[in-house]
């Protein structure tokens, strides 16, 4: 059974020593905003979100190369793997939009939550799925600090007869910072999809260890952590309060006496109380 109750969350996570999104239109610093507030995009999130649902073993379509468990390449072989799906792609006539996407909802796990756009060239087939969870973009409480560091290479990356000359190159990262991000979940769409209540479970664990198996140059082991997620299951299909209204009663606070914040614990976190819409905290895993 689809969804009855409509969904919302929040999620705070910590940056020490590390590029949570780079800019490739600056030179791959992380992102920030006019006034210094640091960004990390939508689809990053749900970049890592895709991944951590692949490793608790869901099937995604929407897979990295460096991260693909079925031997696809690219999205249209993946599509065709399915052989309903392939039968329609080769439909010369007409194909059924509906049918393509009930069957694509059920295979893979990304497209019945966050949706998809399948049309592929030399195919009759063109359809959207809208899925029902939706992923803002994630800002950081205060102003972030961006430290550059030069790096070199000095090793030789072809052969040669003597030492070439070392390669120079930059290195940018937060040194700390503390960064939320909001989402919802809606149960009309989810009635499309067929996204369920164990599905937004699974969602849930991937939000508690969104940043487990991560690790990378930019992203050190532990250098990003996820501090908190509050999560709200409204009594009902329309919700008892706005998305809007359930993310703000969240409120994180400068504690006094701190100047330059560095961690969650220079902050008193403050969750109003809404009548009819209790609230969940856990602690990331």
């Amino acid at each position: 059974m689809s969804l009855q109750n409509k969904y919302d969350f929040k999620v705070i996570f910590s940056v020490k020593n590390a590029n949570p999104n780079g800019d490739p239109l600056n030179g791959n610093r992380p992102r920030q905003d006019f006034e210094g507030f640091g960004e990390v995009s939508d689809v990053a999130i749900k970049r890592k979100i895709r991944n951590r649902l692949q490793d608790l073993g869901e099937r995604i379509f929407i897979q990295s190369n460096d991260r693909a468990d079925d031997g696809f390449t690219n999205l249209k072989d993946r599509a065709e793997s399915v052989e309903s799906l392939k039968k329609i792609l080769g439909d010369k006539k007409k194909a059924d939009a509906d049918a393509f996407a009930k069957v694509a909802c059920e295979n893979w796990f990304d497209v019945r939550a966050f949706g998809q756009v399948f049309a592929f060239s030399g195919t009759q087939v063109s359809v959207g799925v809208r899925g029902p969870v939706s992923v803002q973009l994630a800002e950081s409480v205060e102003p972030v600090e961006i430290t550059s560091m030069q790096i070199t290479k000095s090793v030789n990356s072809v052969p040669g007869d003597g030492k070439g000359s070392d390669t120079m190159g930059t290195k940018h990262f937060v040194s700390s910072g503390l960064y939320t991000f909001n989402g919802s979940i809606n149960p009309q769409l989810a009635e499309k999809t067929g996204f369920t209540d164990a599905d937004a479970e699974k969602f849930l664990e991937a939000l508690k260890s969104l940043f487990e198996n991560d690790a990378s140059a930019a992203r050190p082991e532990g250098s990003m952590t996820v501090e908190k997620v509050y999560w709200w299951k409204h009594p009902s299909k329309a919700g008892a309060y706005p998305s809007a209204k359930v993310h703000r009663s969240v409120k994180l606070i400068k504690k006094g006496g701190v100047d330059v914040p560095r961690s969650i614990e220079d902050y008193d976190i403050e969750v109003a109380s809404l009548e009819k819409l209790p609230v969940q905290e856990f602690d990331g895993i």
